[in-house]
């Protein structure tokens, strides 16, 4: 049945149906191997099931404030202070392209949405201080990975629905790896400077000027910290954090004159637009994921598994390569959707921690986005840099090695996901 399914699904995205469609249409293939008189009650109910969760709500309203906050223009202050930090080093303009991420990662948790504002902006200015043009488009794209690590995150919230496990424990633990996986990207982007002997450019800043720019960064700054302290102290909800998140920047977007009416409605209509997509094809997955319960798939992998189960370390790696391959092929909320269910009782079965597994499952989820060929923000990175999709597939390697390498970390070395979480336990 689930080879059935993934090969219907894989057939009607290349005959370019519509995700969610595509998604539909395997699950109604899934019902022919259950009982297909079981599609018009189960299907409406499980479609419908699959978005009725409360904790949902937080995602609509985190990208809402990912969008006030570029229309308030918070995040061109994250920027100028991202280029003061790092812009005087060599091979600054890289390393403020990171460091932009791993600021608007604490702004919306999403990777395609910071390599659409980063990418206009920053590929030119790479190509102006002497980068490779598919170098520049390929650090644009993986330099976002951190965007889902760094709280807030869709995905974990997402992983967190599914499996149970506490929202606020997931934000804590994906905090070290981001930072781990930006050094990381920084150190590739200071290799290859040093390499090609790109020039430093300007001065390091003056403390005032450092100073001036912290100040007016601040409002940004603080939004990250608002939500993770808020949902870890047990203070708000992830959803009414989404909520007061989104109040504050209007707030402040209207105290200090950025935030008119129609950006507010812009910004509004865009999280309309994008939530939706996201909605549509969660309850067609949630179908899916509905079927192979049923069939209990979870269960006969869980056997299969069974001779590694005394290794964590040996699951960990298998379950990564099932993830890192689907996703390949796979947009990724479906695949989150899809394997969530299916691999973490194969994984709790080994004792491997849920909240070390939501991290290792979002990275690989993550690094799908700049795998060939259905990466997401590669396609974005292609397009704003006016470079062909060809030409960024071949380029591309080294920086999913290097997100692959630090994936590695986080398996071998559980305290990087587990130090944090355990400090507020």
């Amino acid at each position: 049945m689930l080879i059935a399914i993934i090969l219907t699904f894989l057939i009607h995205v290349f005959l370019g149906l519509p995700l969610f469609l595509a998604l539909l249409s395997s699950a109604v293939v899934g019902f022919f191997f259950i009982d297909p008189a079981m599609i018009p009650r189960m299907m409406p109910q499980q479609f419908y099931g699959g978005i009725n969760a409360f904790s949902l709500m937080a995602i609509p309203l985190f990208i809402l404030a990912g969008n006030l906050m570029n229309a308030a223009g918070m995040t061109d202050q994250l920027m100028r202070l991202a280029r003061l930090l790092v812009g005087h080093l060599r091979g600054g303009i890289g390393h403020v392209n990171v460091l932009s991420s791993v600021f608007f990662a604490g702004v919306n948790g999403s990777a395609v949405a910071d390599t659409s504002a980063l990418g206009p902006l920053l590929v030119p200015a790479m190509r102006k201080e002497g980068y490779d043009k598919a170098f520049a488009a390929g650090l644009t794209a993986a330099s976002s990975l951190v965007g889902p690590i760094i709280p807030p995150s869709i995905f974990m919230i997402l992983y967190a629905s599914l499996t149970n496990v506490s929202v606020g424990s997931l934000f804590l633990a994906g905090v070290i790896p981001g930072f781990v996986i930006a050094a990381a990207f920084m150190a590739m982007n200071g290799w290859y400077a040093w390499r090609h002997q790109l020039p430093r450019n300007g001065r390091a800043p003056t403390l005032k000027e450092l100073s001036a720019a912290v100040v007016q960064a601040v409002p940004a700054l603080v939004a990250p910290v608002i939500i993770v302290l808020g949902i870890v102290m047990g203070l708000v909800t992830p959803t009414e954090s989404g909520g007061l998140i989104a109040l504050y920047v209007v707030i402040c977007g209207v105290l200090q004159r950025r935030l008119r009416l129609r950006d507010v409605w812009a910004s509004l209509t865009e999280t309309v637009r994008l939530t939706s997509a996201i909605f549509l094809i969660m309850a067609a997955s949630a179908t899916i994921s509905w079927q192979l319960s049923y069939a209990q798939v979870p269960a006969q992998l869980t056997t299969l598994f069974t001779p590694f189960l005394d290794s964590p370390l040996l699951i960990l790696l298998l379950l990564s390569l099932i993830i890192f391959t689907v996703g390949m092929f796979m947009e990724e909320v479906s695949a989150l959707m899809l394997l969530t269910p299916i691999l973490v009782p194969v994984a709790l079965a080994a004792g491997i921690d849920p909240v070390q597994l939501g991290v290792i499952v979002t990275l690989n989820i993550t690094i799908a986005l700049i795998t060939p060929p259905m990466g997401a923000c590669l396609h974005v990175a292609a397009a704003v840099s006016k470079l062909e999709i060809t030409a960024l597939f071949r380029s591309i390697w080294p920086f999913v090695l290097v997100a692959l390498g630090v994936l590695g970390l986080l398996i071998v070395f559980p305290p990087l996901t587990l130090w944090l979480p355990g400090l507020f336990a």
